[in-house]
């Protein structure tokens, strides 16, 4: 079982860079595929960047293709979201998510969640 603490989030101006932050604990993170998910309106949480474990690459929405990397440091059982020009669009609540068999790119893959860190871009 791991449990996930987002940190990073903010007030940025659009074109500004965030790093977020996805620190896991309760387990070894190493076995874990972790994506970032993000609100959409009608559409429940949608798949923002991220691994998934089965595939081992990593996905990239088409609304922020170009403009986000996830990257991971085991030995700090830590995970980052990188997002660079940054839009007003990009303002949502972001999540951590992780899993031991993780398939596909959706909610429903992945078993365990953090809280969430609020990015607002301003134009």
């Amino acid at each position: 079982q791991v449990q996930l603490y987002e940190f990073g989030g903010g007030l940025v101006q659009a074109g500004d860079s965030l790093r977020l932050s996805c620190h896991a604990a309760g387990d070894t993170f190493r076995g874990y595929a972790v994506a970032w998910f993000r609100p959409a309106p009608g559409k429940g949480r949608e798949f923002v960047v991220g691994y998934t474990r089965s595939a081992g690459i990593i996905n990239y929405a088409d609304a922020v293709k170009g403009r986000a990397t996830i990257s991971r440091d085991n030995d700090n059982y830590t995970a980052y979201l990188q997002m660079n020009s940054l839009k007003p669009e990009d303002t949502a609540v972001y999540y951590c998510a992780a899993g031991r068999y993780t398939t596909n790119p959706r909610h429903t893959d992945y078993e365990y969640w953090g809280q969430g860190t609020q990015v607002t871009v301003s134009s």
